[in-house]
């Protein structure tokens, strides 16, 4: 259901975006005939029994495949444990270059894929890992093995592990609302605004289409957050992607409340976000 709503809360399309999907989805005859532009950003969601090629694009006339057609929006794994290793392993390019490049006899052609990525996952083959209601079955072997079908390089390559905590049933029940998904896309608007300014001579958008040059420019840090990161960099054994991907949320996070400098309190949320980092 998160994964559902990401599509609401990101911003309208700029028109450089929309004219990038709309030719994506053209090649691949899935624009409508009454539809001279995609301007809703793409939401796909693949089955675990799909292919690489199916994932990346194939064929003998190379076709975009799904990673392409999230080219802008958002694709989502659910159940991430059960694709298949070699098919999970072929996103490493799509997520570091941002483009997927299909080689055939006939032709090599490149296609655009800056998706966001979001997947799912069990903590557990049973489900039940750290939750305090319900006792785990599995053996640390059975963990290890459930878990080694993400590769670390997979994981260095996603900015943000979390656990989602099984809802109480009061809260289920409860009458009190929540936070409606206008509300929260007016506050990323206002970030994604800050980052159009900030990023208006480069060819990206975002921050998470930063690459380290950017990051050295734009993800100034005070003495105490630099020693914070230091301290986490050193004791966790964060890799240099880790690195990376903890500015860029933290720049987010101070955008988000309107700093320019990245503090301390920002660079203690980005590393909370390493879970999956913190737990190994």
């Amino acid at each position: 259901m998160l994964a559902r709503r990401l599509p609401g809360i990101l911003p309208p399309m700029a028109l450089a975006e929309a004219i990038e999907t709309t030719k994506v989805y053209s090649v691949v005859g899935m624009l409508q005939k009454s539809q001279a532009l995609v301007t809703r950003r793409p939401f796909r969601s693949p089955h675990h029994t799909i292919s690489d090629a199916g994932l990346i694009g194939g064929g003998h006339i190379p076709r975009p495949g799904e990673v392409s057609l999230a080219h802008n929006g958002v694709l989502f794994l659910d159940e991430l444990a059960e694709y298949k290793k070699h098919v999970l392993e072929v996103l490493r390019q799509p997520l570091e270059d941002k483009t997927v490049t299909i080689s055939r006899a006939a032709s090599t052609l490149t296609y655009p894929s800056s998706f966001m990525f979001v997947a799912a996952m069990n903590p557990c083959p049973c489900g039940f890992l750290s939750d305090p209601k319900h006792a785990c079955r599995c053996t640390a072997t059975q963990i290890h093995r459930y878990r080694s079908k993400i590769s670390g390089p997979l994981l260095d390559r996603i900015d943000i592990h979390i656990e989602v905590p099984a809802v109480p049933y009061r809260d289920l029940m409860g009458k009190a609302r929540a936070e409606p998904s206008a509300a929260i896309q007016k506050r990323v608007a206002v970030a994604r605004r800050i980052q159009s300014r900030r990023f208006q001579r480069a060819r990206i958008f975002c921050n998470a289409q930063m690459g380290s040059r950017h990051i050295r420019t734009h993800c100034p840090m005070n003495p105490d957050s630099r020693r914070l990161l230091e301290t986490a960099v050193d004791k966790l054994g964060l890799s240099a992607r880790a690195y990376n991907r903890i500015l860029k949320i933290a720049r987010t996070l101070a955008d988000l409340t309107g700093r320019e400098h990245i503090g301390a309190d920002q660079i203690a949320e980005a590393i909370q976000y390493r879970t999956l980092d913190r737990a190994n």
